[in-house]
């Protein structure tokens, strides 16, 4: 069941993300913790490989590195275009490179742990 699904959640995660990415926030409490905003990044980004990997491994059945590859491709050109949309289409949000590198930073991450570990099984309910 869950291998169906993969795909669905992965196009819903990047919905959202799109979503929260170009929207105004609004009274949202300080985060009192330095880079809050980068850390953010980096695991929204991390998240997201992972869950296009999983859908391209399971759902379009590539293989192990080709999936991971295309994932890893996929959230950085994805970061790249939000980040320019958010400079180009909202008033309250500005192109920072500096997310663009959290974000494909977190990608990275993610394409590393999957890379490294040998087998990742997700069981068939």
């Amino acid at each position: 069941m869950l291998k169906k699904v993969t795909f669905l959640v992965a196009l819903i995660y990047t919905i959202v993300l799109a979503t929260v990415s170009l929207i105004t926030l609004n009274n949202l409490p300080e985060v009192q913790i330095s880079f809050a905003d980068k850390i953010f990044h980096f695991l929204a980004y991390g998240i997201f490989v992972v869950l296009w990997y999983l859908a391209l491994y399971y759902k379009f059945n590539l293989k192990k590195r080709k999936a991971i590859g295309y994932a890893f491709i996929l959230a950085v050109t994805f970061g790249i275009i939000i980040e320019v949309l958010q400079d180009t289409m909202t008033a309250s949000r500005a192109l920072d490179v500096y997310d663009a590198l959290a974000n494909t930073l977190g990608a990275l991450m993610a394409g590393i742990v999957l890379w490294m570990n040998k087998s990742l099984h997700v069981k068939n309910s």
